[in-house]
């Protein structure tokens, strides 16, 4: 297989295993593997790898993909034939999506799915795959229906069991359609895609995402594939994305979240270790920036978390650092002009009361968004010597001020509405 030459590689791609992205720190590669399942020996040798071709800095993103940070253009080609034989390579080529499908970390084992996710998710992401003319990130969510919902990610497509094997589309604006047999979804997926990159066409290139369309033609677009309007599905609770879950056959998996997202490849050997020990098969990957140890115990499971919780991982909902989002930031990305994940420690702790309610803050290093799709509670964008702080907005949204992180930290702690705060702030520097 040839891979791109270095000229080739440009800022604005949505970097994958075969094309990289140049990042300050070198190249980014990002990674998933087939399901997003991994072996304890399998996360062992990622964590080699990464020392052995880059900096042995490790990231877990928003959508379940590794990213190994550093790797050198000279040893990009030996990293690349070392995953490929390992079967640790599930990647789309072309211009279009790496991938497309987003999961549950416990598809196809959690308890209280009303069918096999797992299954659907691969059907409908290899029937996608041959969709051509897709934009590099478009997403689709497939939802079992169980309890670790899928609701707060974003998408174009949502496939969510609405009944024992029975699946609904979904599609931006909350319009919703069907229900139909699994079998049939996946060529209906295709369907959906199909139409959206013809009209993409039709509007030369204006329209990129789906959520650019207006409701009447997504609506045109449901009724040329067959689907029916039907009423939102019943909204659920948000899910406990770290803590011990219940699998089916009465067996559990224990969610861990990384600190921010961020581990090393020393912290990976030591999670392998402890996974070997409690006979760990299978772990996944999670959208929550963490991992899934699948299939133990009862009691084992709450032995588990303690010793994860030992190593530094996210184990309670109410941590403060779960709800934080951070980009790598400077000087690991030549884009970024603030330290964003170092500085999302202090403010996590002076938050830490708010961020336990289920507060949401984004740090980004620029307007790109690589941490977060969509709006936070707080969004603070990097810019010259400060912050632009943004309210229930993204990084694209109106700043209400422009603070230093020293401002940030002193506005933000405790005893005062948040907005009266930083907009007192913004005052007094005018």
């Amino acid at each position: 297989m040839s891979l791109p030459a270095p000229e080739t590689m440009r800022r604005g791609w949505c970097p994958g295993t075969l094309r990289p992205m140049q990042t300050g720190d070198g190249w980014l590669v990002r990674l998933h593997p087939p399901r997003g399942a991994l072996s304890p020996a399998q996360l062992a040798f990622i964590g080699e790898l990464a020392t052995r071709h880059g900096n042995g800095q490790i990231e877990i993103s928003s959508r379940g993909n590794l990213q190994l940070r550093g790797v050198r253009a000279e040893t990009h080609p030996a990293l690349v034939a070392e995953l490929l034989a390992a079967g640790l390579v599930d990647e789309a080529t072309g211009e279009g999506p790496h991938r497309l499908v987003l999961a549950s970390p416990l598809a196809g084992r959690e308890a209280g799915e009303l069918l096999d996710a797992a299954a659907l998710a691969a059907a409908v992401e290899s029937a996608g795959r041959r969709v051509a003319g897709l934009p590099a990130k478009f997403s689709i969510v497939v939802d079992g229906g169980g309890p670790l919902a899928l609701d707060d990610f974003a998408a174009d497509l949502r496939l969510r069991a609405v009944a024992i094997e029975a699946v609904a589309f979904g599609l931006p604006g909350g319009l919703w359609f069907g229900p139909v047999d699994p079998a049939t979804a996946p060529a209906i997926a295709a369907m959906l895609l199909t139409g959206f990159t013809a009209e993409a066409r039709v509007r030369s290139g204006e329209v990129r995402r789906m959520r650019e369309l207006d409701d009447e033609a997504l609506n045109a677009l449901a009724a040329v594939c067959g689907l029916a309007p039907i009423p939102a599905p019943t909204a659920r609770p948000s899910p406990a994305p770290v803590g011990v879950a219940a699998e089916r056959d009465n067996r559990f998996a224990v969610l861990a979240g990384l600190p921010f997202g961020r581990g090393d490849a020393a912290s990976l050997a030591r999670l392998a270790e402890l996974a070997e020990r409690f006979a760990i098969e299978e772990l996944r990957l999670s959208p929550w920036r963490g991992l899934g140890f699948c299939g133990v115990s009862g009691a084992a499971a709450e032995e588990l978390a303690a010793a994860l919780a030992q190593e530094g991982l996210v184990l309670s909902p109410s941590d403060p650092r779960l709800p934080v989002s951070a980009c790598a930031g400077a000087p690991a990305c030549d884009r970024a002009t603030a330290a964003t994940l170092a500085d999302a420690g202090p403010l996590s702790q002076v938050l830490a009361p708010l961020l336990a309610e289920g507060l949401t803050l984004h740090l980004s290093g620029c307007v790109k968004s690589c941490a977060r799709q969509g709006a936070a509670d707080l969004t603070l964008l990097a810019g010259e010597a400060g912050y632009d702080v943004i309210l229930a907005g993204s990084t694209r949204g109106k700043p209400i001020a422009h603070l230093t992180l020293a401002e940030l930290v002193r506005r933000l702690e405790p005893g005062q509405d948040i907005r009266a705060r930083l907009e007192a702030a913004a005052h007094h520097r005018e």
